[in-house]
């Protein structure tokens, strides 16, 4: 298969797991979780263990930016890594829900790039 991911997260990606962490967590511990997710390494981790471990629910395949991120897939253009954070053993996607759902029903063994702190 194709590669289907960028190296490095877009930059417009900190920003959008900063607002979504800023729900969960202190503005302060929101900034530092993007600062370092900023610094941190791109690993592969496979789709189906990061929805497993995130306990999030797959969004369905009609869902308009699962399947424009599909379509991106498809058409070569390829996606950014996923943002993730460990918190009490569960883990949570800062960003790149979406994309993830979209992997997944392209096949759930995929490996995804992820960042993780």
């Amino acid at each position: 298969m194709k590669n289907l991911w960028l190296k490095n997260p877009e930059k417009h990606d900190f920003p959008a797991a900063n607002d979504f962490l800023e729900l969960l967590f202190s503005t302060t511990k929101a900034k530092g979780f993007v600062d370092n997710l900023k610094k941190a390494n791109t690993v592969n981790k496979k789709a189906k263990d990061i929805l497993r471990a995130s306990e999030m629910q797959l969004l369905p395949k009609n869902n308009i930016h699962v399947k424009e991120n599909i379509k991106k897939s498809k058409d070569g253009i390829m996606l950014s890594p996923i943002l993730l954070v460990r918190s009490e053993n569960k883990l949570i996607i800062a960003d790149g829900y979406h994309r993830l759902c979209a992997i997944y029903y392209l096949s759930e063994d995929l490996e995804v790039p992820c960042r993780i702190v």
